[in-house]
Order: structure tokens, then sequence, then C-alpha cells
């Protein structure tokens, strides 16, 4: 199988979703840059892989995010699909507060794809293609206990990519929304709690490679938790809410 890319970006890519895209699109012809801070892991995934390069940086940065773009695209050329696929998770209530991972989790979760679609949108509007991409979650359907934080970021991701979808189809640009389930990832191995249908990450990085590939606007999976989750928010809130505590 090809892959209709020639340079693709992923950021959060030293382990779990953004590793396994990096590998799978690099085996299907793609030149793939890859992000994150842990240079150590980056360069054990590109190491003996011609078609993978490594800029190590935080997604929190913005001027080292502009500052490797513009390198990769000096080497590679043109951006054409940028996977935003950075993130932050804390197990979170209002009740147990702690400021410094609410903080944590809104700079990585948003303002990290916020600080990638300064460094690539630019460009993509000027050549009037590319493909954007950016990891949300199912945790942004309707709040969850314990995901205080987290949820929330998941939930403005959504918001961000429905209101900004015609905006950049306009402009030539596809705009695609991921929302995984579970996945095992090592975000994941810190829960202590059941995680239904937990998914291996390359069977997960394959629905996401499918979806992007199709330009669907939302790429999510697995379909069993999607469709409990969506239809537990279609309920009134009396409802959904009881629900919630139930399973909680």
């Amino acid at each position: 199988m090809s892959a209709p890319w020639k340079h693709v970006w992923i950021t959060g890519a030293s382990s779990g979703l953004g590793e396994n895209c990096a590998r799978k699109l690099a085996e299907q012809g793609c030149h793939v840059s890859i992000s994150a801070r842990s240079e150590d892991k980056l360069n054990a995934i590109a190491d003996g892989n011609s078609n993978i390069s490594v800029y190590p940086c935080d997604v929190t940065d913005r001027e080292k995010m502009n500052a490797v773009k513009d390198e990769m695209e000096a080497a590679h050329g043109p951006v054409d699909l940028v996977i935003l696929c950075a993130g932050a998770w804390f197990q979170s209530s209002l009740t147990e507060m702690k400021p410094e991972n609410f903080q944590k989790t809104l700079d990585v979760n948003i303002m990290g794809v916020v600080n990638g679609l300064d460094a690539v949108l630019p460009d993509m509007i000027a050549r009037g293609e590319g493909h954007i991409s950016w990891v949300s979650s199912v945790a942004g359907y309707g709040g969850l206990p314990n995901s205080a934080s987290y949820g929330a970021t998941k939930a403005a991701l959504i918001n961000m990519a429905e209101g900004s979808h015609g905006e950049l189809a306009r402009k030539g640009i596809a705009l695609s929304v991921i929302n995984p389930g579970f996945v095992r990832t090592p975000m994941t191995d810190k829960n202590d709690f059941p995680m239904p249908f937990l998914m291996e990450p390359e069977d997960a990085a394959d629905k996401m490679i499918a979806g992007l590939k199709a330009k669907k606007f939302e790429i999510a999976f697995p379909w069993q938790l999607v469709w409990i989750l969506k239809f537990l928010n279609i309920l009134p809130y009396w409802l959904y809410l009881r629900i919630i505590q139930k399973i909680a």
C-alpha cells in the first residue's frame, strides 16, 4: 500500500499512536518528520529508516515549532500532512484540584495544536492545499468523571475542528479530527480503572491512516465505544448524569 502524501510531520511521535503512524507511513513511502521532547526515543524510531527524520521539540514552544518546520521543509519539501498527536493526561477532579496539572494539560493539548497550526497553516494557505489533523478523544463528547482537565481540552479540540472545517475547506485544506477511545499507550498505562474496548496502538494507527486517506472529517474508534458515548450524549442531562455516575 502507498500513501498519497510526500512529507508528513507528526508531533508526539516518540510513542503510542504517533510512533506507530510514523512507522506505517514510512513503510508506505512517505517521508515522515517526527517530533517530541525525547530525542533518544525519536532516534531509536528513525534508526535504519531513511524515510524517517528526527526534529526534537516541545509543542508548547511556538518559536521552536516554527523553526523545526522550516528546517524539515528545507530538507524534505513542503509538509502536506500534519498529525498533531502530542497529548497530556492527568486524572483530575474539581474537588482535588491541582492547578499545575490543569495548566499543563491546556498547554500541551490545546496550545500544542495551536502552535502546530501556526507553523504549517500559512504555507498551506499560500499553496492552496494540505491536510491538517489533530488527536482529540471520545472523552471530548461529554463530561466524564475524573477527567475535568483532559475532557475539557478534548471537547475544545472537537469544537475547534467543527468551527474551522468550512473555512479551511474553502482554502483547499482538508481537516480531520481524530477521536480515539482507549488505546494501549504509555499514557493509558497509568490508568487504574477498567478500559472497555482497549485497542492496540498498531490497530489504532491503521484506523487513523485509513481515515486520513479517505479525508474523513471525524476519525473515531473503536466503533462500539464511539456509539455508546454518542448515544449517551443525546440523552437529557438528568438521565445522562445518572448513567455516568453509575458507570463511575
